[in-house]
Formats: structure tokens, C-alpha cells, sequence
């Protein structure tokens, strides 16, 4: 009984030994490939959240206080230059240009009178000289009577689309207060925010970025069929968040945006001596980017990355690797912190030969 239950162990110990020995064989056989980031000047396509804004975006005020007589639009209607969009009752600034006229012809007798007594040496020059001053007064107050007349039939200032209409007719209008905002919406500027290092990027390398066009992406992920162009950079930078502002220009022919939109603007971006990793080198957790790195003793460690573009098949490595790091190429799901690897080492020269970027 003894020597059946000595002959059972020590099958068992044989076939544990001989599973190890297979389990060392495999892991010694089981090799990885890996290599470094790339170093090259080149440029990626970026996204950058944007806000889009009208050509021209006014507030319509009254500027004159008084009963809401007519309102002559609606609510997203496009008018034109010079139409008239609104009227406050005019019969007291009538009145009050009636007033000035009639003032205005009185001192326009007086002025008569007295050049006729003057002429006869009955009154003096001085006195002729107030009846004219008298009367430029009485005219300078029939100009301002009708001005004032004049802001109670409100016009579009440009063509463009009404937006809403708060106040109804016959609603008592205060001067000064709001009675719609018109957008000239025939192109549309897009707001976006770039980094230092971008900008500099940008304005040092004009032939790598190709020309100022960019590329709008709608909210509902589609692409505008109209390139814009950057016209102009704010003159200084976010003390906050130590970016700058860009504003593009787009064409707006089918009317498809809106002021107050929101959208990423697709800009090329040049980037000199970019830290450069495959795709299939990474792998993520909870929004976070991580490679493997293997150090001297052929161990892997994982590490944090931060990605700062796109390429086809291609990460731009922004922070958290350096060029000298060995980094796993694949297998990444296959291993762990602190595993030790044997590997092949491949230049990353020759790992981009075998994927889509073209290096130039």
C-alpha cells in the first residue's frame, strides 16, 4: 500500500516538473518586438473645439421712448439693408418738429425785420446779428426734431436674419431697450483656442503647414463642404490657460450656420522633432494612454502618455516618453508590470516603413 501510494507521488512530482519545465521552455521561447519612438519633423490634422460667431451680430434698441406701433418682421426672417423693421408711435415727435418749423419761421420773419430796421439805421447791427443767431438756433432745433422723429421708424442697418421678437405690439418701449438681434450670417467665423508651442509651431513653419485653410466639423460629426481660412490671431495669450485665440473664416452659401454653433475646426499642424509611436503600441484605461517600457533587465513597465495628434497608424507623443525609451511594440495585451521579456529590437526607421505615414 505504501510503495503504490511513494509510486502516485512521485508520477505527480514528475508530471509538475515536467509542466514547469514546459511552462520555462515556453515563456524563454516566447519573444516580443520593440523599438523606440521616432524622431521626425512632420504634421498631423488637429481638432480644436470652436465656437462659431456671425459676420455681424447686432442688438436692435429702441431709441426713442414710446408706444410699439408696428412691427413690419418675423421672427427668422431676412431682410435687407434699410428696411424697416419696427415703429413707435410718432405723433408727439410730429408735434414737436411741427413746433420747431413754426419757431424756426417765426425768427426766420424777426431775421427779416431787423435787416430791413438796420438798413434804416433803427436798430442796431448787433440786434440783426441775434435775430440770425435766433434763427440758426430755431433751425439747429427743427434738425434735431427730426432726428428724433426719425428713431421712431427703426431700419436694418445690413441685411441679415431677425432673431427673436421680445416686446408685442402696442408694448410701451423704454430708450434703449431691446427689440431683436439681427445676424449677417453670409459667412461665419469660428473661434478656436491653440497652445503656445502650436502657434509657434505654426507661425515658424509656413511651408509645412501648406497654406491657412481649414476644415469645419459639425456637431453631428459632419465635415462642412466649405474649407475656411484663418485670417487673423488675437495679439496675446491666455494668462490662464496659456493659449491664443485664432478666428477662421467660412463661406456660408447654404446658410447651414448659425451664430452661437459649436463645432472643432480641423487645422494642420507643423511639428518639429515629434516624438513619434505606432497605434498598436498603446493601450488605454479609463481615457489614459499607456505604453510599455522595458528597462535594463529586460522588465516591462507601463507608463502614462500624453498624445498631442494623429497620424495614420502613428500617435505624436506629447509628454511622458522619451526618445531613448524601448517601448513594446506588440503584444501589449499579452503582458504585465514587471514581467521579463525576451525581445528582437526593430528600428523605428523600419517600423514606419511598414505602416501608412510617409515620412518627407
Amino acid at each position: 500500500m505504501n510503495k503504490k501510494i511513494v509510486f502516485t507521488g512521485l508520477i505527480a512530482l514528475s508530471c509538475l516538473i515536467s509542466c514547469t519545465t514546459k511552462k520555462e521552455e515556453k515563456e524563454e521561447t516566447a519573444k516580443y518586438t520593440v523599438t523606440n519612438a521616432a524622431v521626425i519633423d512632420t504634421s498631423f490634422t488637429k481638432e480644436y473645439v470652436a465656437q462659431i460667431r456671425s459676420l455681424r451680430d447686432i442688438e436692435i434698441r429702441a431709441q426713442e421712448k414710446g408706444y410699439l406701433q408696428n412691427i413690419y418682421v418675423d421672427e427668422g426672417q431676412f431682410v435687407k439693408a434699410g428696411q424697416v423693421l419696427f415703429r413707435i408711435m410718432p405723433k408727439m415727435y410730429e408735434a414737436e418738429l411741427q413746433k420747431a418749423e413754426a419757431e424756426a419761421k417765426a425768427a426766420s420773419i424777426e431775421l427779416q425785420n431787423a435787416k430791413t430796421l438796420a438798413d434804416k439805421n433803427v436798430v442796431s447791427k448787433s440786434e440783426q446779428a441775434m435775430a440770425a443767431a435766433k434763427l440758426e438756433q430755431a433751425k439747429a432745433e427743427v434738425a434735431l426734431a427730426k432726428l428724433h422723429l426719425s428713431f421712431t421708424e427703426i431700419r436694418a442697418p445690413f441685411s441679415g436674419t431677425i432673431d427673436r421678437i421680445p416686446k408685442k405690439l402696442g408694448s410701451l418701449i423704454d430708450e434703449g431697450e431691446l427689440l431683436t438681434t439681427l445676424s449677417d450670417n453670409s459667412q461665419m467665423f469660428a473661434y478656436f483656442n491653440v497652445s503656445e508651442p502650436e502657434y509657434l509651431e505654426y507661425q515658424n513653419n509656413v511651408k509645412g503647414r501648406g497654406d491657412s485653410q481649414v476644415s469645419l466639423l459639425l456637431a453631428n460629426n459632419d465635415l462642412l463642404k466649405y474649407k475656411g481660412n484663418v485670417e487673423v490671431i488675437e495679439s496675446e495669450f491666455d494668462s490662464e490657460t496659456g493659449n491664443i485665440a485664432f478666428r477662421a473664416k467660412f463661406p456660408n452659401n447654404d446658410k447651414l450656420l448659425k451664430n452661437g454653433e459649436t463645432g472643432k475646426v480641423k487645422m494642420t499642424v507643423p511639428v518639429n522633432k515629434a516624438l513619434i509611436i505606432p497605434q498598436k503600441a498603446t493601450y488605454e484605461i479609463q481615457d489614459k494612454m499607456y505604453v510599455f517600457v522595458v528597462d535594463a533587465n529586460n522588465t516591462v513597465k507601463s507608463k502614462e502618455i500624453s498624445i498631442t495628434g494623429q497620424l495614420p497608424d502613428l500617435y505624436v507623443v506629447q509628454s511622458g516618453l522619451a526618445a531613448s525609451d524601448k517601448i513594446l511594440l506588440e503584444g501589449v495585451q499579452n503582458v504585465k508590470d514587471n514581467d521579463k521579456i525576451s525581445y528582437d529590437y526593430l528600428k523605428p526607421e523600419t517600423v514606419l516603413s511598414h505602416l501608412r505615414l510617409k515620412a518627407e
